[in-house]
């Protein structure tokens, strides 16, 4: 297969050169200091740090009501069918501002994102801390919902900024394993709090200082990852190192020692030739406030606000309108509607242990405590980081293997294999914990139930986005906001029927009680 026929295949390119120990570095890198996958290690690790902590913190904020619920409830007088709804509202919170926040960061930077989003979930959480009734209860869920929305579009997005497709599936399963993180232990340290002398409200209170604190870290932290790759090449295109024969790490650092060798001439070139010629360079969409792009951010320009897309028009209204209504043709891609429903279902299943927890294990025959119920988390961290070093370094090498079986072309469907054995894992784990649970078994099964339910949800999420980012690898966030929407859907219906036959069961206890 030729070149140019991969190029046709979505999701299928050829990663291996020669005699197959040369690694094609895709997307290919530039010789501009500003390309992300210029940067040192160091560099891009902390990137990759922060923005992985950002995911873990949304994560948490939008999982710990459930550590409070107890309290809140005999608190409040609410019932549990309330709580549940307000849980419905988060999920809609996340699918549908999706879109929203993928187009702000699409044309005013990555940067902005972030910070939109921690400020909504400072909002929320402050709410929440404050709730007096059945309106707080729900509202607050919107905003703290919302504030996660960014976890599920812009992350995966600032992270393939930084890493070439080549480890797509490692960089994806930190980013799993940090939802994962959050996600559990979230409320587990919430059930702690929740149950000791602080009470339950200091569990909102700790989530909003932080928010507070990460803006603040964020904004002098974090720098900008949007790059124009393909218009800076049409215009600058330089012979950049791409393969070097001992493999990806090599190649990386060649590459890398090479920008370093031409940095300081081209600086000084670029700006002489901003200054004198200016006829000869790009046209004006490509050079953002009159600066060269093959020159140097200085740190404030790093961390700018806003750093408009290279096709921004004006201040961009029409088009962020416009990416609203084109975002809707993602719906028609099968990637997209496979990814969304792997994803739904981890949702749909998290839901209902969550829910099955509070519902049952703090009654006979077990009597846990808010910190019983709280440690049952355990088990899925563990289960989930299993399943997310299955998912991701070993995809990755699974998946150049197969291409050197395949002359060097890899395939995207390729990760696709190592799903098979998660079809059988996470339905034994939902059957152990869910039979375990409704009849009263002893603690060990149910709970290798959440291990196994664990790994499933490092596992599912991690191979359905790198399949989905290595068949369109144009349109990521495009393909995350579809994602977003499909499998927050699915838990907000998943959430909305649980209770209605929650509500059923009251019900006919209550009759059985009457008669």
């Amino acid at each position: 297969m030729t070149r140019a026929e991969t190029e046709e295949i979505p999701g299928t390119e050829r990663i291996f050169e020669g005699d197959q120990s040369e690694i094609l570095l895709l997307p290919h890198p530039t010789d501009s200091p500003n390309d992300p996958l210029n940067w040192s290690w160091k560099r891009r690790y902390w990137q990759a740090f922060l923005v992985c902590y950002y995911t873990g913190l949304t994560a948490a904020t939008a999982n710990d009501a459930g550590s409070t619920a107890e309290p809140v409830l005999n608190e409040l007088g609410i019932t549990y069918a309330i709580y549940n709804d307000a849980a419905g509202v988060l999920f809609a919170g996340i699918g549908y501002f999706a879109p929203f926040i993928a187009a702000l960061a699409t044309l005013y930077g990555r940067r902005i994102g972030y910070l939109v989003s921690m400020i909504l979930g400072l909002i929320g959480s402050i709410w929440f801390a404050k709730v007096k009734g059945i309106g707080d209860t729900i509202g607050n869920q919107l905003f703290i919902g919302m504030s996660e929305s960014g976890a599920e579009t812009i992350v995966q997005l600032s992270l393939i900024d930084i890493f070439y497709s080549h480890r797509i599936g490692t960089a994806l399963a930190i980013y799993i394993l940090a939802t994962s993180i959050g996600t559990y232990l979230g409320p587990l340290v919430g059930g702690y709090i929740a149950g000791g002398p602080l009470g339950w409200r200091w569990v909102p209170w700790l989530n909003a200082i932080l928010y507070a604190t990460s803006f603040i870290i964020f904004y002098f932290g974090l720098e900008e990852t949007y790059f124009d790759r393909e218009r800076y090449l049409q215009y600058y295109a330089t012979d950049t190192p791409g393969v070097v024969i001992k493999g990806e790490k090599d190649a990386e650092t060649t590459a890398e020692k090479t920008l370093a060798e031409k940095t300081s001439t081209d600086n000084e070139d670029a700006e002489k030739k901003a200054g004198v010629n200016e006829t000869t360079g790009p046209p004006e969409p490509l050079v953002q406030r009159g600066k060269d792009p093959r020159v140097k951010k200085t740190y404030w320009e790093s961390i700018a606000l806003i750093t408009p897309a290279s096709n921004l028009r004006g201040w961009g209204t029409k088009q962020y309108f416009q990416r609203l209504i084109q975002g809707m043709r993602v719906f028609a891609f099968p990637a997209v509607i496979y990814s969304g429903l792997q994803w739904g279902a981890q949702d749909a299943w998290l839901s209902f242990y969550l829910t099955t927890m509070d519902d049952l294990w703090y009654d006979e025959p077990w009597n846990y405590s808010n910190y019983g119920v709280a440690l049952m988390n355990v088990p899925c961290v563990i289960g989930a980081v299993i399943g997310c070093m299955y998912a991701g370094p070993l995809s990755d090498w699974f998946c150049l293997w197969m291409a050197k079986k395949n002359n060097g072309i890899k395939e995207a469907e390729y990760r696709l294999w190592l799903g098979l054995a998660n079809m059988v894992i996470s339905p034994v784990g939902l059957l152990l914990f869910g039979i375990g649970s409704d009849r009263g078994w002893p603690w060990p099964p149910p709970y290798i139930g959440l291990a196994l339910i664990g790994f499933g949800w490092g596992c599912s999420g991690d191979i359905a986005m790198a399949y989905l980012v290595d068949c369109y690898p144009d349109m990521v966030i495009e393909g995350m906001v579809g994602v977003a929407v499909i499998n927050n859907t699915l838990g907000m219906t998943f959430t909305y029927i649980k209770r209605h036959i929650w509500v059923l069961e009251e019900a006919h206890v209550a009759a059985e009680a009457q008669y």
